[in-house]
């Protein structure tokens, strides 16, 4: 009987419902997993810690690990036992984005809004929804046309129609700043840091924990850049940003966002749950969301992983597979990592222990340090041989590397996934309120799930790959569709001219019926404005000029001095 190579991680696995997020994972193990680890093991976060004494994860009994031979250990792999989502019809993109974003959330932003508005300034915003839609599909824009400050979309220089068209700069700036998610009134009387923002974040909890699940599924943190003066901000010195937010979320290796957690410097247990630390209780809080009879397999590195933890989640019916620490493995002893390089690159041990009828495996991997990893339901059988760079020899060699290092390597990147989508097109609003910039991000993380969840309809109904809109079309059709909600299109552009040649214009208006002109985004648009010569001599539309002309543009249809004296033509059309 021929079995699958065991480089082959895909022959032992399930199929995904979907594995197209626009991003490709790698399949085998990778140095990416080997730099995430190392970061994870010299991390010194306080706020991403978890038991490690003995007493804390396995009470006061003795764990007795076994030494497991390299031979016939292969673990039988969970069978998938979760259902496709069944989809009948693709939808427009702006459907997706209003399943996040319905009714209940822009009456909520409106109704706090103008609440907000009255009791700091004592008058009406009359900010309704049509008007909020318009503003997120400004933000939209904005994010994908980004300039440096926000007021240069609406300036004769580099004025941006798709956004200074929608609303004036005026208005704009004022829903930006009196945009409100709570009542401040209550704000005194409670303890809650996201007070401000909490009744949103609930809302998009709502959806978000009703998604459909795939069954490989991830822990990890991301974060959120900021710099501003708030108690809820994190340094972060590994990091490319060092001060943000960080918010903890459960995803899929898509990157599809099924729960979220912002940190607010401590999380507490579960009601009758003892206190394992802010990793684990952050993971228990996530498994509610999880099927239990389904097999859904978790995947967290080392800053959520202990024993306590694997035996927790495997009596709930979620097999888990983590990175873990030296210390949280009470009572086994690998060996140390100068005796596994005597025995070369892809050396590894595997020990095994019971505890509570569950059985864990742990393997220490060896390439340029030791890496252990811990698992309820992979082992290190079947080995794969996955290609590294030697600095040495200057080339590629084959390392062995096992299974379950494959499998982590492969499950475990979904924030990455997200956080790679998010990046592309990020809302670089400036705001010197917290929430501001959180309500911004949950904006992108709602347009990536959007994207993806009708990419798995797609795929569902086998649309074909060149069909399939990809994530900047998907995203300026959901801007589009915003701005143009409840707007009267036939309807003049209100607020000053933004040229001088309308700006004249209008004064000529105000003197008596002249003939109108095309806007500036046709006249300056370089595509087919050429002149021709008719018989007969007209005024030239160009303001303050007097001057009798028979040139005229064939596009804009109006006469246009164009002579080696005068060139009202070139004027015109700048």
């Amino acid at each position: 009987m021929n079995r699958p190579s065991a480089c082959d991680v895909s022959a032992w696995i399930p199929p995904l419902e979907s594995d197209d997020s626009g991003l490709s994972d790698s399949e085998d193990c990778d140095g990416d997993f080997e730099r995430n680890l190392l970061c994870e093991d010299e991390s010194t976060d306080e706020d991403c810690t978890a038991p490690t004494s003995p007493s804390a994860t396995t009470g006061t009994r003795e764990i007795q690990w076994e030494t497991v031979p390299q031979q016939n250990s292969t673990k039988d792999f969970p069978v998938w036992g979760g259902a496709r989502s069944h989809v009948e019809e693709i939808k427009q993109p702006i459907q997706y984005f209003r399943y996040f974003f319905h009714n209940d959330v822009l009456e909520l932003i409106v109704q706090q809004s103008n609440l907000f508005y009255f009791q700091q300034k004592h008058s009406a915003l009359n900010l309704d929804q049509n008007e909020l839609e318009q503003f997120l599909g400004t933000l939209l824009y904005m994010s994908v046309i980004q300039l440096p400050r926000s007021r240069l979309y609406w300036s004769a220089e580099c004025r941006v129609a798709q956004v200074a068209d929608i609303m004036s700069r005026g208005r704009w700036e004022e829903i930006k700043e009196f945009i409100h998610f709570n009542d401040n009134s209550n704000l005194a009387s409670n303890n809650d840091k996201l007070y401000k923002i909490r009744p949103f974040i609930n809302l998009l909890l709502t959806k978000f924990h009703v998604l459909p699940q795939n069954q490989m599924l991830s822990v990890h943190e991301l974060i959120v850049p900021f710099k501003g003066k708030t108690n809820l901000k994190q340094y972060f010195s590994n990091k490319l940003y060092k001060w943000g937010y960080k918010i903890f979320v459960l995803c899929d290796t898509n990157g599809l966002v099924h729960s979220f957690d912002i940190f607010t410097g401590y999380s507490e247990p579960l009601p009758g749950e003892p206190d394992r630390g802010v990793g684990g209780n952050v993971v228990l809080k996530f498994a509610q969301v999880i099927p239990s009879s389904a097999n859904h397999l978790l995947f967290f590195d080392s800053c959520f992983s202990s024993l306590d933890l694997l035996v927790v989640l495997a009596n709930k019916g979620i097999p888990a597979l983590g990175a873990m620490k030296q210390n949280r493995l009470p009572g086994c002893s690998f060996s140390k990592d100068g005796v596994m390089k005597k025995n070369g690159r892809g050396s590894f041990e595997e020990k095994k222990v019971v505890i509570e009828s569950v059985e864990i495996r742990a393997v220490k991997w060896f390439n340029h340090r030791g890496l252990i990893v811990a698992s309820t339901f992979a082992s290190a059988q079947p080995v794969c041989q996955v290609e590294r760079w030697d600095r040495k020899l200057k080339k590629t060699i084959s390392v062995k590397c096992p299974s379950i290092i494959s499998i982590y390597n492969q499950f475990k990147g979904g924030v990455n996934s997200l956080e790679a989508l998010i990046s592309n097109f990020p809302i670089q609003i400036k705001s010197r309120k917290f929430y501001h910039k959180l309500f911004f991000y949950f904006i992108n993380m709602v347009i990536v799930n959007s994207w993806l969840l009708y990419q798995r309809d797609c795929d569902f109904l086998n649309v074909p790959k060149k069909m399939q809109k990809d994530f900047l079309d998907f995203r300026t059709s959901i801007a589009q569709a915003l701005c143009l909600q409840g707007k009267d299109l036939s309807r003049k552009r209100s607020g000053q001219p933004y040229s001088e040649i309308e700006k004249e214009f209008e004064k000529k208006k105000q003197r008596g019926a002249t003939k109108a002109i095309p806007t500036q985004e046709v006249r300056s648009d370089s595509v087919g404005h050429w002149p021709v010569m008719e018989t007969v001599r007209q005024r030239c539309k160009r303001p303050n000029c007097k001057g009798l002309t028979v040139s005229k543009c064939v596009k804009c249809n109006v006469h246009l001095c164009l002579s080696k004296r005068k060139n009202c033509f070139r004027d015109f059309h700048e």
